[in-house]
């Protein structure tokens, strides 16, 4: 069973990235499956730290990226919104170019909060990053509680 709340497709998804980071980023919501939400994000000038390789604050963005938007196709949008808590990452491997992978699985989804597994891969499917980020959900306001 999908942990999907409502009519959430990869067209939504793509929408709602325009005018933000992720559109300046490129990150790309690739694929939904039932329990996770699958993404991409080029590894480039864009993305770069001055080494040249995958800056690990843009591995951040991706991860929180990927586990706030899966987040908020859990809940009724109708009703709630989620925000970003708390988030951490261990970066495991440097990567120069390409693409990212990265995917959200839910550890937790609660009534007040969720936590999300996010691991992020390099094209050869070694790990890059793996991160937890924890969600608030919240009401929307003028709703009663």
């Amino acid at each position: 069973m999908a942990i999907w709340h409502g009519d959430v497709t990869l067209e939504l998804a793509q929408a709602r990235r325009e005018d933000t980071l992720n559109a300046l980023l490129d990150i790309q919501i690739t694929e939904l499956g039932d329990d996770f939400l699958r993404g991409t994000m080029p590894v480039d000038r864009r993305t770069h730290q001055p080494m040249g390789i995958l800056h690990g604050g843009a591995s951040v963005v991706f991860a929180e990226t990927l586990g706030s938007m899966a987040s908020y196709y859990c809940v009724d949008r109708s009703q709630y919104y989620c925000v970003g808590l708390d988030i951490n990452a261990n970066h495991l491997r440097s990567v120069r170019s390409g693409l990212v992978i990265g995917t959200a699985r839910p550890i937790h989804l609660g009534r007040t909060t969720h936590v999300w597994d996010i691991r992020i891969e390099d094209e050869a499917g070694k790990p890059v990053c793996i991160s937890r980020l924890t969600m608030a959900v919240l009401r929307l306001q003028g709703l009663p509680s």
